[in-house]
């Protein structure tokens, strides 16, 4: 069947108990993610229908109750046993059901897993780099001091450059996470039924993230700060 092409649907009307032809026209098919809760949907204007049909009254109602649920789905299934076609649905089933899909795991283990590696590649991409960097220039440094730089003139060097490294990394950081995640919403938004509605973001945890980077990169200019005041002639000497 091709859109634009007619089709004609018996509708039993629960009220009546009566069967209507309705014709429709074929727009086309819709198809969810393939993990998303299997189950079909026939989209149609209610309005349509309804003058077809000469029944307008809703096909859904939800019972709200305290009390077991089950217990409420076999009661209303006896009252609504003699009209033919309605059906009864308890929400524990429609929850095992959902349950059951792939888009249901419970991903709380992974989420927090990932972030302590998150907190671990922070730490290493920051202050172990930025000390690296500065070990690699013991030798500039001890030059330096050689040739009259004071130890408060040294210290500017070496925070200038770890507060540049932090500051930078930590837009770059935060830019690209916001990108990536935005992007992989959208990428799973028919995988998840109903989608989300917006990006979740732990500010207390993203807050914790750059203090641990703050503090590595303030560990690393420290110790690299401490060398310093050591005298230049035995700085030499060891390189």
């Amino acid at each position: 069947m091709q859109p634009g092409d007619r089709l004609n649907l018996r509708l039993q009307s629960a009220l009546d108990h009566q069967y209507h032809v309705v014709p429709f026209r074929f727009v086309g098919i819709v198809r969810e993610f393939p993990t998303a809760p299997r189950d079909s949907f026939l989209v149609a204007n209610a309005a349509y229908i309804g003058r077809v049909t000469g029944a307008d009254a809703a096909e859904l109602v939800l019972l709200r109750t305290s009390a077991a649920s089950a217990a409420v789905a076999t009661a209303a299934r006896a009252v609504v046993a003699p009209l033919p076609g309605v059906k009864v649905s308890e929400i524990g089933a429609a929850l095992r059901l959902i349950g059951s899909s792939l888009t249901a795991v419970d991903l709380g283990g992974l989420t927090r897993l990932e972030l302590g590696l998150a907190v671990l590649m922070v730490a290493s991409a920051t202050g172990l780099v930025l000390a690296l960097g500065l070990a690699d220039r013991r030798r500039t440094l001890a030059i330096l001091s050689a040739l009259g730089a004071k130890p408060r003139q040294l210290g500017a060097f070496i925070w200038s450059e770890a507060l540049l490294l932090f500051a930078a990394g930590t837009i770059i950081g935060t830019l690209t996470g916001f990108a990536l995640a935005w992007m992989l919403v959208k990428l799973l938004t028919g995988a998840f039924d109903p989608p989300p509605e917006s990006l979740s973001v732990p500010w207390a945890y993203l807050g914790a993230l750059v203090g641990v980077a703050l503090a590595s990169v303030a560990a690393a200019a420290t110790g690299t700060l401490r060398e310093t005041r050591i005298p230049a002639v035995l700085r030499m000497r060891e390189i």
